[in-house]
């Protein structure tokens, strides 16, 4: 028997032939999936799931937009067994639901834009190594159950409960990989500076989840700068490009990602994460001439003509983490902007 949801939540079952190539058949034309193969969600599987949690399936997490439906932790436990979830998942995914669902994120908009962005989660603190997170080597790539799991269960709840499905309410142009699996975790042990939720004010014992609508990773390749002021040379120039939505918006939370040896170069030379945004907010510019004519008349009408347009608002907009293994890169997220701001929940201990 296959689940639609708990019989305590009064919700139909559906029942279906026992054969995963048939309730793949089914769910892929019903427009349950993301388009992969699933794990039937049954009930054994579901109330295994829920061992994860103390919450009550029934507890309601927040409402998901576009569809405006209910996020319940038993929805929640659904789309983690067909994403192939553990149940130690859980409390990870309650989090980023819980954040998903604040209006700070403007979750509608990231839903339905044209713009290929997706919600990354980023995990820190203790949980990242009890569930074995990748903060490491190809920690955006495959091969990690945690960090592929979670993001694609997240998926599966914004195409299943949010409903933003393609072609219908998500009408983003081009899409991205990162629609299928957006998860990651920090690598605080390698970070020469505090890591993001010791930043935002939480202690390193506590866990935490925060979301931002980000593109995917775009790379910024240094293999020959061995001070902070050449390396940021070329990221502040990498970062500067005129469809960057952070430039013609002039707001949002844009995401750094420097690997552990160019965040040691950036530390050696006496930088704090502090002083790297600033030195970002100063460089990272284009020059307003550089832009069309439509822009400069309608994104920039503040600016003179011979000034140079910022990539951050200010300096604090930028958020860094230290991620990733061996090699001289980093990654540069810029992010959605348009009513919408990252969002950090605290992951509850169960």
């Amino acid at each position: 028997m296959i689940m639609t949801d708990l019989k305590k939540m009064n919700i139909q079952t559906l029942e279906v032939p026992d054969d995963p190539e048939e309730v793949y058949e089914l769910f892929y034309e019903r427009g349950w999936t993301d388009g992969l193969p699933v794990i039937p969600p049954t009930e054994e599987r579901i109330a295994k799931m829920l061992t994860g949690t103390k919450k009550e399936a029934s507890h309601v997490l927040g409402t998901l937009p576009p569809s405006g439906n209910d996020a319940t932790v038993g929805h929640v436990a659904i789309n983690a067994v067909m994403a192939g979830c553990l149940p130690e998942y859980m409390p990870v995914l309650i989090a980023a639901v819980q954040a998903l669902a604040e209006p700070d994120l403007g979750l509608h908009n990231l839903q339905a834009t044209t713009h290929p962005v997706a919600p990354l989660v980023i995990v820190n603190g203790p949980i990242r190594q009890r569930i074995n997170m990748n903060s490491g080597c190809n920690l955006f790539g495959p091969a990690n159950r945690a960090n592929a799991t979670i993001g694609r269960a997240v998926r599966l709840i914004l195409l299943n409960i949010g409903g933003a499905l393609p072609g219908a309410l998500d009408l983003s142009t081009h899409g991205q990989p990162s629609k299928y699996s957006f998860c990651i975790a920090e690598n605080e042990e390698e970070s020469p500076w505090e890591p993001l939720h010791v930043e935002m004010g939480f202690d390193r014992s506590v866990s935490t989840v925060t979301v931002n609508g980000v593109e995917s990773p775009h790379n910024i390749n240094d293999h020959t700068a061995e001070d902070a002021e050449n390396l940021l040379t070329t990221i502040a120039a990498s970062m500067s490009t005129q469809g960057n939505n952070n430039v013609l918006y002039q707001d949002g939370e844009p995401l750094l990602v420097p690997a552990p040896e160019h965040a040691r170069i950036l530390a050696g030379s006496g930088f704090s994460k502090a002083q790297v945004k600033q030195y970002l907010y100063e460089n990272a510019r284009i020059p307003k001439k550089a832009f069309s004519r439509k822009h400069r008349e309608m994104q920039f009408p503040n600016f003179a003509d011979d000034d140079f347009i910022p990539v951050l608002r200010r300096p604090e907009n930028l958020m860094v983490i230290v991620a990733g293994g061996a090699g001289k890169h980093t990654l540069f997220c810029p992010n959605y902007v348009i009513r919408s701001h990252a969002v950090t929940k605290v992951i509850e201990q169960e």
